[in-house]
């Protein structure tokens, strides 16, 4: 159950990319990074969504899929506090459908709160075994 949340997520915001890819690619393409970076990233980032909501469907790869998702949330999370804070010249985003409309502090703090899913799941998955 504590996946399910976690999956929900990373189906939404991969499909998202994915339905909408010509205008996902276009943010990727507005970071404050190297265009070469940018061209993988808008491939890979719905990619490695979809594939941590399968690891999180199954059980005997449920552990990598929680962990993935801690990973990847908090390079998000790093990212959009960079943003909240001024960090870059602009304010690029490629969020998906709902979550464009938070302000960067919500997302923050959503990001954190999934972290937290995460570091619940692998808790519990730990204490089942």
């Amino acid at each position: 159950m504590i996946s399910f949340g976690l999956i929900l997520l990373w189906t939404y915001t991969g499909l998202d990319k994915l339905i909408r890819f010509e205008g996902s690619k276009k943010a990727f393409l507005n970071q404050p990074m190297p265009n070469e970076l940018e061209e993988i990233l808008a491939f890979a980032v719905p990619g490695i969504e979809l594939l941590l909501a399968l690891l999180l469907l199954f059980s005997v790869t449920r552990w990598w899929g929680y962990l993935g998702s801690i990973l990847l949330l908090t390079v998000f999370a790093t990212y959009v506090g960079l943003i909240w804070v001024g960090a870059f010249p602009r304010v690029p985003c490629n969020c998906a459908g709902i979550l464009e409309s938070l302000g960067w502090g919500e997302h923050f703090v959503l990001n954190l709160g999934f972290i937290g899913v995460g570091v619940w799941g692998l808790y519990n998955l730990k204490c089942k075994n």
